[in-house]
């Protein structure tokens, strides 16, 4: 029986559909619209940051092995890996504990804020060390004269026991919120006077689900004492017009939210303020988030190996799965309309192998189209 002529200018058709589709994946596992950006060989990458001249940074944490910056800006890029540049000098980034206030400790997160100045969260932890209080901090560096305009040190806040993850500026209301998952409390810091308030400490929504323990590969995510991985709030985002925060811990499925002027508003009691908390979507693990233009939250999956979005009308989307993604940490957007991640491997680090190096070197941030 012969085919239709027709039929076969659909059916081929749906072929070049599917295979070009973004969440589509080749025979080795890669999806067509992620692109490599920079590779790092052996450093590993967890902050990123782009400005609006598409001027890229990233964070490296500090461990006695594969460190000389922590944080670095990507110079030189053209169409090979780049090279990294120590910033805002390499003073900044030597390597001295001696000198907490004036050295980087441990930088964590990266966030771009609608005036375009960089801000750099230092949790002050380095490697497996405990937190040193003077070295905790939050740094907005002008991006046109490449200096320290101010630093928040968090005096207010029992900074021993802190170890602060994320970041977003609300340049509007000139508001900070930060997330600290070893307290299991979001930080909400007053950027003109430097006071900051704990919010939703202890809350169901800050708080890992007890006994959930993190799988990727079908492997239990767990050190060689058999301490699982946990995490309590983590990833944080903020929506362009600064009227909602989402957040949520790693070790849960779900994704929460509440109106920022509940978190702005001292007056208001801590049951007041968790009143107004709501739950946005059942959306599997995740690891770092943040929010585009349109209102859609963009969050890693790193047991799919996928970036997921939650539209405004709380649908999630698959907006790439790549077997690249290794533990997709955290997100940037750029200027150019791309969604910019670094893939950590965190699961494939000696710690949770038994001393055993899996990691797929070289170490990479990627980069995806946003949805139209």
């Amino acid at each position: 029986m012969k085919t239709p002529l027709f039929t076969l200018f659909l059916l081929m058709c749906s072929s070049l559909a599917n295979a070009q589709s973004p969440t589509s994946q080749g025979p080795s596992g890669q999806a067509p619209n992620v692109e490599t950006v920079a590779e790092f060989g052996k450093h590993q990458p967890i902050g990123v940051g782009v400005s609006k001249e598409k001027r890229i940074f990233i964070t490296f944490p500090k461990k006695p092995e594969n460190y000389d910056y922590a944080l670095a800006e990507i110079v030189n890029r053209g169409d090979g890996p780049g090279q990294r540049k120590p910033y805002p000098n390499a003073e900044w980034n030597q390597w001295d504990s001696l000198k907490p206030k004036e050295r980087f400790m441990n930088v964590q997160a990266l966030f771009v804020d609608q005036t375009n100045a960089l801000w750099v969260l230092d949790p002050g932890n380095p490697g497996e060390e405990a937190t040193i209080p003077d070295g905790v901090k939050l740094l907005k560096i002008n991006l046109a004269t490449n200096q320290v305009e101010k630093i928040y040190r968090f005096e207010d806040l029992p900074r021993e026991k802190t170890a602060l993850n994320d970041v977003r500026v609300d340049t509007q209301h000139q508001v900070a919120y930060l997330s600290d998952p070893k307290r299991a409390t979001i930080v909400v810091l007053d950027l003109k006077t430097g006071k900051s308030r704990d919010l939703l400490k202890d809350d169901k929504s800050t708080k890992a689900e007890p006994g959930f323990m993190l799988k990727i590969d079908g492997k239990e995510v767990k050190d060689k004492d058999g301490k699982p991985f946990s995490s309590n709030v983590n990833g944080i985002a903020l929506t362009d017009d600064f009227k909602y925060f989402y957040y949520r811990a790693i070790n849960q499925t779900k994704l929460y939210r509440i109106e920022t002027e509940y978190l702005r508003n001292p007056a208001l009691s801590p049951a007041e303020v968790a009143s107004h908390v709501e739950v946005v979507a059942e959306t599997g693990i995740s690891h770092g988030m943040i929010s585009d233009a349109k209102g859609n939250v963009y969050l890693t999956d790193s047991p799919s190996k996928a970036v997921r979005y939650v539209t405004p009308d709380r649908k999630l989307e698959t907006l790439a799965r790549d077997s690249r993604f290794l533990w997709p940490d955290s997100f940037a957007i750029g200027p150019d309309g791309y969604l910019y991640m670094t893939a950590a491997q965190i699961h494939r680090t000696k710690k949770y192998n038994d001393g055993q190096d899996k990691v797929e070197y070289p170490f990479r941030l990627y980069r995806m189209k946003l949805p139209n």
